[in-house]
């Protein structure tokens, strides 16, 4: 799988785009807590990104509103807070996939243990649950389908004091993101130095402006949410598309801790009958290996052309390439499992 071609990667890439504008959204896809564990409602700047709402889910999850000037907009998190809220915490972003997290089908919480598994652990878990197809990127037009994105903006200069203020966090944060969003996450990174101390990217495609990158971004904004990536980046092969490739801007990801994962398109244990996630279901079962399998293997030849990248570089990263796997969730959450020592050690905590 990782030595297809190139002609045969775009053509897997083309009849993926058919199959999806076809298939849509089926399915590829003991604490202490101190008086403040609630993120308090903080009055931010006129006119600028705050807290509106807060809402106690139970535990240690809340979901909180959170006002974006650039966007015009409230976009919803889910927040996770410290086992122990007694001092402050660092905090970890994590991303969605192509849906933005919108739907139970395609979050973080309801499709993998990312509740228990940070239960014991002193760090703030925000996911964003908006910014479907939107590539986490600012747009240069705002789109008649997709609306005004504004994410670069939102997630590296309006949320981040927000969410410091309102949860009393250390000011230290990594990011991590899956499938649209692992892509993001490298140029969220490359485009403000400094901001995370680390970096995990699981299933992307890091490059955007060649051949097999831009249809890879186009099956995602234009094939499945119906967007005009002009509206996006402008013409293709233009400025903004090259701007936006983390595989040309690798050199900026310098210093910065990275964690790279993918399988390799074949199935893999969770690509089964018996699997929880396809219940029995054999045309669930059929799409998974087809259009997961071919999605995955086109992230495996993203993934490896971009860790040759970094490695002609001399840049460091901890790449993991799994031996089978489709485009899914339960092989994001054995990545969120194996990449927490790097990201924790990269927050100052304990593994």
């Amino acid at each position: 799988m990782s030595k297809l071609t190139r002609t045969t990667r775009l053509f897997i890439a083309g009849v993926l785009i058919a199959s999806l504008v076809t298939i849509g959204n089926a399915g590829v896809a003991g604490a202490q807590n101190g008086p403040s564990s609630s993120p308090a409602v903080v009055a931010g700047t006129p006119g600028g990104a705050r807290v509106v709402d807060v809402e106690h889910v139970g535990g240690l999850r809340y979901l909180v509103d959170v006002y974006s000037p650039s966007m015009n907009t409230v976009v919803p998190l889910q927040i996770f807070r410290p086992a122990d809220t007694s001092a402050p915490r660092p905090t970890y972003y994590l991303l969605n996939g192509a849906s933005g997290g919108e739907d139970p089908s395609s979050n973080w919480p309801d499709q993998t243990d990312v509740e228990s598994f940070f239960a014991d652990k002193n760090v703030n878990v925000v996911i964003p649950r908006d910014g479907a197809f939107s590539y986490y990127t600012d747009w240069i037009a705002d789109d008649p389908e997709l609306g005004r994105n504004k994410w670069k903006t939102f997630l590296t200069e309006e949320l981040p004091p927000v969410i410091n203020s309102s949860l009393r966090t250390t000011g230290t944060q990594a990011i991590g993101g899956i499938s649209m969003a692992a892509s993001a996450v490298l140029m969220l990174a490359a485009d403000a130095p400094g901001l995370y101390a680390s970096v995990a990217s699981f299933s992307g495609c890091a490059s955007t402006s060649d051949d097999l990158g831009r249809a890879w971004v186009k099956l995602v904004v234009e094939a499945r949410g119906g967007g005009d990536t002009t509206n996006m980046w402008g013409p293709d092969g233009g400025p903004e598309w090259i701007a936006n490739d983390a595989l040309l801007n690798a050199e900026k990801l310098r210093g910065t801790p990275l964690y790279l994962s993918t399988g390799n398109g074949l199935p893999g244990f969770d690509d089964t009958l018996a699997s929880a996630r396809i219940a029995g279901d054999v045309p669930a079962l059929v799409n998974r290996v087809l259009v997961g399998g071919g999605i995955e293997s086109i992230t495996d030849s993203c993934t490896r052309a971009f860790a040759g990248k970094l490695f002609d570089l001399g840049i460091p990263a901890t790449v993991n390439f799994r031996n089978g796997g489709t485009h899914s969730w339960a092989y994001w959450q054995d990545d969120l499992h194996e990449s927490w020592p790097m990201v924790a050690g990269s927050l100052g905590l304990d593994k």
